[in-house]
């Protein structure tokens, strides 16, 4: 299987970086993927050693090509294919700020005040 061509947007799509080989060949035509620091086409065939720096909306990674995945397959069958050699740092979630973060006031989106919470506003508020 080695010795067969594969484009890297299947390639990403099927060692699961990507949910679609859609969303996999849009992070590389915008240069969210990198092959030695380069930016690279989604047509760019991938060879066992290649290391790829990949930017996701959740993490970055850095991974290894170790064996070539036709297609997409379960994690555990998908993670055997690439090494991750993503530095300790790089590999914690990168989350947007909730937009629900504490200000002081009751948090958004957690509905309507209890009875008994309207009762102590209204005391506290002098109402």
């Amino acid at each position: 299987m080695s010795d067969q061509k594969l484009r890297l947007d299947k390639y990403l799509w099927a060692i699961r970086i990507y949910k679609t080989r859609t969303l996999a060949s849009d992070a590389i035509d915008s240069g969210k993927v990198r092959l030695n620091g380069q930016s690279v086409k989604a047509s760019k065939t991938v060879a066992v050693g290649d290391k790829y720096e990949i930017k996701t909306s959740v993490r970055k990674w850095i991974i290894e090509v170790t064996a070539l995945l036709q297609s997409r397959a379960a994690y555990e069958i998908a993670i055997k294919h690439y090494v991750d050699i993503t530095p300790e740092e790089d590999k914690e979630e990168i989350r947007p700020l909730d937009s629900s973060f504490y200000t002081g006031k009751r948090l958004s989106k957690t509905g309507r005040p209890t009875k008994k919470q309207r009762r102590d506003l209204d005391d506290l508020l002098g109402a």
